[in-house]
This record gives structure tokens, C-alpha cells and sequence, in this order.
């Protein structure tokens, strides 16, 4: 009989075997890309990952759901997730196609959209970031969709900096009237730049150690920064406290251990760095909305 230690090795071993199929991120490869066609229709499924997300409805109807609000979506919709972030997915429609992309911050990199870095659409709060407003602005954004999906299956030479270029394309229309949410303002051009490239080791680290933990004095030292000042940065570049960003990732695989080992709730807690079961419990149903139990079950 396999003892919960051997379980525990081998659930560790599970996730970093898992990591490239499960969004194949790393520094080399930052994008991962989906499109297809929903033939059945779709119940909520709840996910967290390590990638930015974007997505485009080109037929059909969908929703997001986030922890503040739920965003319905028809064909021309765009949905933005950032890293970490729980959200779900559900399909009312058969028929939806829609075109995803999942990436690293360095995938873009230091892109502007004019005087506006492009992290900042993903900072805001789910309910105040930009989305597709008039008919016009659907169609360019249905366009976009259609190339990027195009470019996917395709596969041709250069494909990945063709969905790189549309990607930016379309983050420039969702940005161009776009207001930040009220007690946030646009930073400046020089320091937007900087900060993501300040953050970036502790971006990395976070997701090549999402079962041991990472501390707020780990990160910040992996930056060159005191804490408070590491602090402030993070939050204002990614949109929440590195405590916060740092628990999402440690949920994310907590899910995934529930859904692919044999281990108890109890022993996945301490497996992704809980100080005890009640923690981990109230953190889980917190972000997903059910208990770990009914999370596997719900999910077969």
C-alpha cells in the first residue's frame, strides 16, 4: 500500500510533469493558444493559471465568471484575465467557437499603447476593464479573431508573431478610450516599462515554485528590492498584492492535485505550503466557489 509521504513525492512530481501540458508557459515558449467549437453546451468550470489571458467570442454566446461579477459575451466580445485570477467559463450556446491566448508578461514585454502600458487593461478590476462598445469596434475585434484563428491552425513560419501583432492590435482598440477605474491613474511611459521588468524575476519565480512558496522577502530579494518598495510596485503593475497574486498560484495547484493524485484534502493542504486544513478550506471555497471535495467530485 502506497504511504501518503510516497504520494505526496510523486503528486510533486505530477505537477512539474503536468506544467507543460497544462499551459505550456516558460520563458522560451510564453504563449499558449486555443480555438475550436463548443458542440455541446458547456457547464461553469472554475480554473487559475500562471498566463494573462485573452479571449475573442466569434459565434455563438458565453460567459465569464469572476469573483466580483459575471461578463456575458455574443460574437465580438473580448474577455481579459489576469495572472492567477480565478474566473470561469461556461457555454449556454452550441455553436460558440471562440479564439483563446494564454501568455507571460515577456510575450509583449515592454509594449506601449501609446503613453499606456498594456499591463495596465489587466490591473483594473474585472468589472472596469475595457470592453468592445460599438458595432464597429465588434466588427475590427471579429476580424482580429478570424486572423488569430487563421494564424493558430495554420501554423505557418512566423505564425506566433503574427498572433503576437494581432494581440497588440487588439489591446490598442480596447485601450484607445479606455478609462482607468476611478483612484487609478495611467502610469507613466518610463515607469511602466521598468516595472515589469523589476517584477519579472519575481513572476518567474512564483511559477517555477507554485507547490513550495514563495515569501514576500524571496521575492523581493529576487529583485534587488526592499520589501515595501517590491510591494508597491507589484500591486500598482499587476493589479494585487503579492500575497494575494502568490495564494492564486497556490490554489491553482491544489486544484490540480485534487483533480490528478489520490491525496486527502488535509494532505494537499500542507503539500501547497497551508498552515492548516481550515485555511486551505476557506481559501479554496473562497476562489472556487465550493469545497475541495465538491470540487473533485463536480469534476469527475
Amino acid at each position: 500500500m502506497t504511504s501518503e509521504f510516497e504520494q505526496i513525492n510523486d503528486a510533486a512530481d505530477w505537477i512539474v510533469r503536468a506544467r507543460p501540458s497544462y499551459f505550456a508557459l516558460s520563458a522560451a515558449a510564453p504563449l499558449w493558444t486555443a480555438v475550436g467549437r463548443y458542440e455541446t453546451a458547456a457547464p461553469l468550470d472554475v480554473n487559475i493559471h500562471a498566463g494573462l489571458e485573452v479571449g475573442i467570442i466569434l459565434s455563438g454566446r458565453a460567459e465569464r465568471h469572476f469573483q466580483e461579477c459575471v461578463v456575458p459575451g455574443v460574437p465580438g466580445d473580448v474577455w481579459l484575465c489576469a495572472m492567477w485570477e480565478p474566473h470561469g467559463w461556461r457555454v449556454p450556446v452550441v455553436g460558440t467557437e471562440r479564439v483563446v491566448l494564454v501568455f507571460l508578461p515577456e510575450f509583449l514585454g515592454e509594449e506601449m499603447l501609446g503613453e499606456m502600458h498594456w499591463l495596465s487593461l489587466f490591473a483594473a478590476p474585472p468589472k472596469h476593464r475595457p470592453a468592445v462598445t460599438t458595432p464597429a469596434m465588434r466588427q475590427k475585434v471579429l476580424a482580429i479573431g478570424r486572423e488569430m484563428e487563421r494564424e493558430i491552425v495554420g501554423r505557418r513560419l512566423g505564425w506566433e508573431t503574427a498572433v503576437r501583432i494581432h494581440l497588440l492590435h487588439l489591446l490598442f482598440l480596447l485601450g484607445r478610450n479606455w478609462r482607468p477605474p476611478p483612484g487609478r491613474k495611467h502610469p507613466a511611459r518610463r515607469t511602466s516599462a521598468e516595472a515589469l521588468t523589476r517584477i519579472m524575476p519575481a513572476l518567474l519565480l512564483l511559477h517555477t515554485r507554485n507547490l513550495e512558496g514563495v515569501s514576500l522577502s524571496e521575492a523581493a530579494a529576487a529583485c534587488g528590492l526592499g520589501r515595501s518598495q517590491f510591494s508597491a510596485v507589484f500591486h500598482h503593475t499587476m493589479g494585487a498584492s503579492f500575497g494575494q497574486f502568490a495564494l492564486r498560484g497556490r490554489l491553482a495547484a491544489a486544484a490540480l492535485l485534487l483533480l490528478n493524485t489520490g491525496l486527502s484534502a488535509q494532505a494537499i493542504s500542507r503539500q501547497t505550503g497551508f498552515a492548516d486544513p481550515s485555511h486551505f478550506h476557506r481559501a479554496f471555497v473562497g476562489h472556487y466557489g465550493c469545497t475541495p471535495g465538491r470540487y473533485r467530485t463536480s469534476r469527475g
